[in-house]
């Protein structure tokens, strides 16, 4: 699978600054057919120590690791959900990741214009999370007209999806987002913005970071990081905390060809991850050879670990973890 992050914020609060961070560590396009894309998406390496080592006692040709799309999305403002500025197309972008990062400006440069006219994070997330929630009423509101319709007619399945949008119009209207019912096919289908998860990137120093914006985020429970995007320092932590929040990790194959990471939620089965490296993996699963990364590290290679007895032979039932290092057997 591919992580895919909308980048979102007012305007002059760090996202171009980001964005450029980003694309400085664009991976090698040739490796990466998807990466002929459009100049608002930064496809940026995940961060992963285990594969140069694991490549280095494999002596693989290359290495692979998973990736991230980053979308620079257009600076929101005030009336985005109606079409102000570039609105719609803003959100529209926004239904096609799985996540959001959130920029707030907390640094008070003053020769830096702010679009609101003064600096104050907390309404500065307001502004944001009103305008997703805003989109999302409309959204909640052309599905229910239809949904109204297919129930009358008996449809169960549509009864209860009404059900379900009701709950979520009235978490909106309280001015609370729908991350809780991320669950629901309904919410899946419709990409609604506010069950997305969040990250917030503060802009600025830890000095700079109001309590009160700190608390706001806490009672959200969502994510953030401080970081001063001119560091640069912030990538790592960033890709990190979105795989944290996002429930992703990595597993490893490793051989002469290549050394390579998988990106698969947490809590995968063996033949589904297999499915990550070629579909017919998945459908002819027979068991994978599993070791974790670092005992094969330590013995030296995969011969060594199978002499120790390190290599374990696991079935359709087991759950993949991060850092395996496996090799699928399929028929």
């Amino acid at each position: 699978m591919k992580l895919s992050i909308a980048i979102v914020g007012l305007p002059n609060v760090g996202k171009s600054t980001l964005f450029k961070i980003l694309t400085k560590q664009e991976i090698t396009i040739a490796n990466y057919p998807f990466a002929t894309i459009d100049p608002n998406v930064g496809v940026v390496t995940v961060p992963d120590e285990r594969l140069q080592k694991l490549a280095e006692i494999s002596r693989s040709k290359k290495t692979v690791p998973a990736v991230v799309e980053f979308y620079d999305i257009a600076g929101l403002v005030k009336g985005a959900n109606k079409g102000e500025g570039l609105g719609n197309k803003f959100l529209s972008h926004i239904k096609e990741t799985q996540a959001i990062v959130v920029v707030i400006r907390i640094f008070g440069n003053s020769e830096i214009i702010h679009v609101e006219g003064n600096i104050n994070p907390l309404r500065d997330l307001e502004i944001i999370n009103a305008e997703l929630i805003l989109k999302d009423l409309e959204t909640i509101e052309k599905r229910l007209s239809s949904l109204e319709t297919e129930k009358r007619s008996g449809d169960k399945k549509a009864a209860k999806n009404f059900e379900v949008l009701n709950k979520i119009r009235e978490e909106l209207g309280a001015g609370n987002l729908a991350v809780k019912y991320v669950s629901e096919e309904i919410v899946r289908e419709l990409q609604l913005l506010t069950a997305k998860k969040q990250v917030y990137l503060l802009n600025g120093g830890e000095f700079e970071a109001p309590h009160e914006l700190l608390d706001k985020i806490k009672e959200i429970g969502a994510d953030y990081i401080i970081a001063d995007l001119s560091s640069g320092s912030a990538i790592p932590e960033l890709i990190k905390k979105s795989y944290e929040v996002l429930g992703l990790i990595s597993f490893l194959t490793t051989g002469e060809d290549e050394t390579r990471a998988w990106t698969i939620e947490k809590g995968t089965l063996a033949p589904q991850a297999a499915g990550v490296i070629h579909t017919d993996f998945d459908k002819n699963f027979i068991r994978a050879e599993v070791v974790n990364w670092q005992k094969l590290v330590e013995c030296g290679g995969w011969n060594q670990a199978k002499q120790k007895g390190l290599i374990r032979l696991e079935g359709k039932d087991y759950v993949v973890q991060d850092g395996d290092v496996m090799v699928v057997r399929h028929g």
